[in-house]
């Protein structure tokens, strides 16, 4: 669980529910289930009708990318690739074999499968380069759906707060229920505005965020894959895929090295 993701929603909705309550508000009035309906359920109509079922059904895998922490970072792949690597030229490719039947990555299980039947190093390249492309596009599409839903969740606010007003309008012979009405009317607006900025934006660039993480993964890991199968010296494998790796992921050793003293 990605609790970076999930301390954020929390920050957030305290900040905005802290703040009302702090100027004397009162939190049953902020729940009103008739704004609600108006305004998530026609968000999720939106939404439906913009994307094709087989876009929507993978929303699971949208939120599990967004809240989910990635299984494991850059620097564990590139040591296990140099190990690979280091076996691989003592023993040959073919004693890779069972170590990639069992890989957990699906990815580079593919990769490795291919080195060790023999396969061309292009044909290798163009179809794991194919395999990221689908990966993106799929991941873009997520994104794609929260950021809908965060342009369709404050118009649906408007439109909830227009009906309220609506019905206010069409009571006017008891103005002393005026300010609830106008009030409730009112929270629509919030809802809407709340939760494009609260939580579909957000979600939908955390998703962009966690995408460029695992493309990066996958591309170093197809470096590797290649840079193995031509056999090249496990340290020099270590020094050209460590370039994937982010400042706060690089060992020491990896970096530049550190000023002298004066």
């Amino acid at each position: 669980m990605d609790f970076t993701t999930i301390l954020g929603l929390i920050a957030g909705l305290a900040a905005l529910i802290g703040g009302y309550l702090w100027d004397g508000g009162r939190f049953l009035a902020l729940v009103v289930p008739s704004a609600m309906l108006i305004v998530f359920g026609g968000t999720i109509g939106a939404v439906i009708v913009s994307f094709p079922f087989s876009r929507l059904k993978e929303t699971g895998k949208a939120l599990r990318l967004a809240f989910r922490e990635p299984p494991k970072n850059l620097a564990q792949t590139i040591d296990e690739i140099v190990e690979m690597a280091t076996v691989a030229r003592r023993e040959g490719v073919l004693a890779l074999e069972q170590r990639a039947v069992e890989h957990p990555n699906s990815f580079l299980r593919d990769g490795l499968m291919m080195v060790v039947d023999g396969t061309d190093p292009e044909l290798t390249r163009q179809i794991l380069e194919l395999e990221i492309d689908a990966v993106e596009h799929a991941q873009e599409g997520y994104a794609k759906m929260f950021e809908a839903a965060g342009g369709f969740a404050p118009t649906m606010g408007i439109i909830g707060t227009v009906m309220g007003l609506i019905h206010v309008l069409g009571n006017l012979a008891d103005p002393g229920n005026l300010g609830p009405a106008i009030a409730v009317a009112f929270t629509a607006t919030l809802y809407g505005v709340a939760s494009a900025n609260l939580f579909y934006l957000p979600t939908a660039n955390k998703i962009k965020q966690r995408s460029k993480e695992q493309i990066s993964h996958m591309e170093l890991m197809l470096e590797g894959i290649l840079a193995l199968q031509a056999g090249e010296n496990p340290q020099l494998i270590r020094k050209k895929l460590t370039s994937f790796l982010y400042g706060q992921e690089r060992k020491p050793e990896e970096g530049a090295p550190a000023d002298e003293e004066e």
